[in-house]
């Protein structure tokens, strides 16, 4: 029997330091959730993570710019709608100011509502979203990926000569030849319309696309980067169970290891 050396004392002291050591990083693993504590859990694996957390959060921060932008031309087209509708009605009212039935007083009285419909269309012309100007035909440049990569955003331009003929104080229609005229300006301006109202429905679908890609870019990072670290609870939890029975065990049997020395005195005694 040896005495001065405790060697089964020293055998479970060990293991049970190593056993409360595992204890720890399950415990740990499972009120963090994650499967990197620490960046020695899995070096490779933390770093893959980190880069893969900074790509998500500018994957995010695109979207909400392409959300933005898509506000912006949702905003555009409300607009340009009601623009829509009153050069339609400008340009009913220029035929019905073309009827010689009618006499001057009475195209006097279209001219008013023409009239009013010009500043509407003059004024819309001059509105802006967030300080951004809307129809005044500068484009910008919308983020689409978490690299900056850019999509050009068409310009709408009401400001255009075909837009202020139109609202211009040359064009009215008082009289009959003056209404023939004020037509003509008025469907070239519907024309123009139509042509910018296409325009914004392409900025927007285009940009509904990016926005889709990158929904779908970022659900597909989200579950890489979850197979990295998160952690499976059921399977930790059987190790977590698994530690604390050894842990215990191993506690036992050190008070154990310890006791055996005391049956040196009997052999003193």
């Amino acid at each position: 029997m040896v005495i001065k050396t405790n060697i089964s004392a020293l055998t479970a002291s060990r293991n049970l330091l190593e056993n409360q050591d595992s204890l720890s990083r399950s415990l740990g693993r499972l009120s963090s959730g994650s499967k990197l504590v620490n960046p020695s859990d899995n070096a490779a694996g933390f770093a893959v993570s980190i880069r893969l957390d900074a790509q998500i959060s500018r994957i995010s921060a695109a979207s909400d710019n392409i959300g933005n932008a898509l506000s912006f031309s949702q905003t555009q087209d409300g607009y340009l709608k009601k623009v829509a509708k009153a050069l339609d009605r400008m340009g009913e009212l220029a035929m019905l100011a073309q009827d010689n039935t009618k006499s001057d007083v009475d195209r006097g009285l279209y001219n008013n509502e023409f009239t009013n419909l010009q500043n509407f269309v003059s004024s819309s012309a001059s509105r802006d979203f967030n300080g951004v100007s809307m129809f005044g035909g500068n484009s910008f440049q919308v983020t689409i990926d978490s690299d900056g990569a850019m999509f050009n955003y068409s310009a709408i331009n009401l400001t255009t000569t075909t837009f202020t003929t139109v609202t211009g104080g040359t064009t009215d229609i008082a009289t009959t030849s003056n209404a023939a005229t004020a037509l003509t300006r008025v469907k070239s301006a519907i024309n123009a319309l139509a042509s910018e109202r296409a325009t914004v429905g392409a900025n927007q679908s285009a940009l509904n696309m990016y926005q889709e890609q990158l929904g779908t870019l970022k659900d597909n990072l989200s579950a890489a980067n979850s197979r990295i670290k998160d952690i499976d609870v059921a399977e930790e939890s059987t190790h977590f169970a698994k530690y604390n029975i050894l842990v215990q065990a191993g506690t036992a049997m050190l008070s154990q290891a310890n006791a055996t020395s005391q049956s040196v005195l009997r052999l003193l005694g």
